[in-house]
């Protein structure tokens, strides 16, 4: 499996998911802003567990170039050109 996303991004996003779950369990928000507090949770853990964010990739960076120990392939992009 390749990656893009390195430790401290990482660390970042399983933070922001137990932050983000907190949140919800809570009932800080009323509404629809729960689900979302939970969308958010999922999706940052999913991708701090894989390594890998899609849209790194389609923007074409990453932050696993620093840290890693280059046993793991990285996922190699071009930035894209938006106009």
């Amino acid at each position: 499996m390749v990656h893009n996303v390195g430790k401290i991004d990482r660390i970042i996003r399983l933070s922001l998911a137990l932050v983000l779950v907190a949140l919800y369990y809570m009932n800080i928000a009323d509404g629809n802003y729960n689900t979302y507090f939970l969308f958010g949770t999922v999706m940052l853990f999913i991708t701090s567990m894989r390594k890998c964010c899609p849209i790194y990739a389609i923007l074409g960076f990453g932050t696993c170039g620093i840290d890693s120990d280059g046993k793991e392939p990285i996922i190699q992009t071009k930035k894209v050109k938006l106009k």
